[in-house]
């Protein structure tokens, strides 16, 4: 067979992607199947024994993440593929899940076909992806990739004041190969898109070559708790009020700024939390993204502008934590073209595309030449049961994947034929 009639089955994906979503499978008809849970442990056992099967090389580094290798006819640094398989606590089985078992698909298709390339190929699990329940979210491949400190994240503890570490020991893998050991010659992620632009388009492909900088701020104001009926509106150190004006600060700021910028604020607690006593504490999260550095600060000085007006004007005090900052990456452009050739010559309808959510793919452009394949999002749901992606639309990204990865596999990778 020519290389380029090659093709994955997609019998077999959807089968191992359908086998994998049963585990930490809930009523809903999603999957919670957190960071170094039980439920982990047992996706993990399942991927790593589907490794040892296809014949990799299988290790396991100090903060867990997974790297299956296949060995190439040089001792050259590999191409590398791959995600997560951990969730958010009711996501859907297609997150993540799809970049890892695309990957080994990839792997057992060239087995049986009993093609040999030139570079070996990797095929990565990365720790903690999601951050839902240790921040912050793409932890593994951030320390793989020199950003995060070891230690530190060994040290991070979940909401229950579990360490991260003691979690890894618990389920065995806390491995024992330094982090980063190998630095690939390219990575490239294949994911759901996670967002409504393809299937608006009617496009199959997206051929991700940046991503937005992410900017995670915790505020906590502090005010009086009071009573709500006898308490003079201009006397109050109302700490839920200032949580409301707070996102609605955020949603039209980032009309104002406009094109690409997008706020959120995700999460509202208040103390007391009682209907008839005005709040003493609230705590509030505020997501910002924008492709642009410069328009990401920007949003970022008038958030703490506002702050301080706000605390002046209502007589609170205001704390800010940065829980997590990320400047926008370009991917490499010459993968991006790759990728975009090889869905072309496949048939596949395709754009640019800037990517909303944060992946694994972004940190390990730090130290290697990166780039992303996006799969439509039916109705762009995700990180929920609903989220669905067309059975076609899969496989014409994982087969795009294929030939993408046997390109970039050769030594000396050339102008696509």
């Amino acid at each position: 067979m020519n290389n380029a009639d090659l093709r994955l089955s997609s019998e077999r994906l959807l089968a191992n992607l359908d086998t994998l979503s049963a585990i930490g499978a809930t009523p809903e008809g999603g999957v919670r199947r957190l960071a170094l849970s039980d439920a982990d442990k047992e996706g993990r056992d399942l991927v790593t024994g589907w490794m040892k099967e296809l014949g990799l090389s299988v290790r396991i580094d100090r903060i867990g993440n997974i790297i299956g290798t296949r060995a190439g006819q040089e001792n050259l640094a590999p191409v590398m593929t791959g995600s997560h398989i951990d969730t958010v606590f009711n996501g859907g089985n297609l997150d993540g899940n799809l970049g890892v078992l695309a990957g080994l698909e990839v792997i057992e298709t060239l087995n049986e076909a009993s093609i040999e390339t030139s570079r070996p190929l990797a095929v990565a699990v990365f720790t903690n992806e999601e951050g839902a329940r240790f921040q912050p979210d793409m932890m593994g491949s951030l320390v793989y990739a020199g950003g995060y400190e070891l230690e530190k994240a060994l040290n991070t503890q979940d909401d229950q004041g579990v360490l991260l570490g003691d979690e890894l020991r618990l389920i065995g893998y806390a491995g024992d190969m330094p982090c980063g050991e190998t630095t690939p010659s390219a990575f490239v992620e294949l994911h759901i898109e996670q967002g409504p632009i393809l299937e608006r388009e009617g496009i199959t492909l997206g051929v991700v070559e940046n991503l937005q900088g992410i900017s995670w701020t915790e505020v906590i104001f502090s005010g009086q708790a009071n009573h709500a009926g006898t308490t003079p509106m201009h006397l109050r150190r109302d700490a839920g009020y200032c949580a409301g004006a707070l996102t609605a600060f955020v949603h039209e700021m980032a009309k104002q700024i406009g094109g690409a910028q997008v706020a959120t604020v995700g999460v509202i607690e208040l103390e007391p939390n009682i209907i008839n006593v005005v709040p003493s504490r609230a705590r509030v999260t505020v997501d910002l993204r924008n492709p642009d550095n410069a328009r990401l600060i920007a949003a970022e000085n008038r958030l703490q502008d506002f702050l301080s007006d706000l605390a002046k004007a209502e007589d609170v005090e205001v704390q800010t934590n940065s829980l997590a900052r990320f400047d926008p990456v370009q991917f490499d452009d010459g993968i991006a073209q790759r990728i975009e050739d090889h869905a072309r010559a496949l048939g596949h309808s395709c754009r640019r595309m800037t990517s909303g959510a944060g992946h694994d793919a972004q940190m390990m452009s730090r130290i290697c030449p990166t780039a992303m394949i996006f799969t439509p999002s039916v109705n762009g749901v995700s990180h929920n049961p609903a989220e669905a992606t067309a059975a076609e639309d899969i496989m014409a990204g994982a087969n795009v994947l294929l030939h993408t990865l046997l390109d970039l596999t050769k030594e000396h990778p050339g102008p696509i034929a």
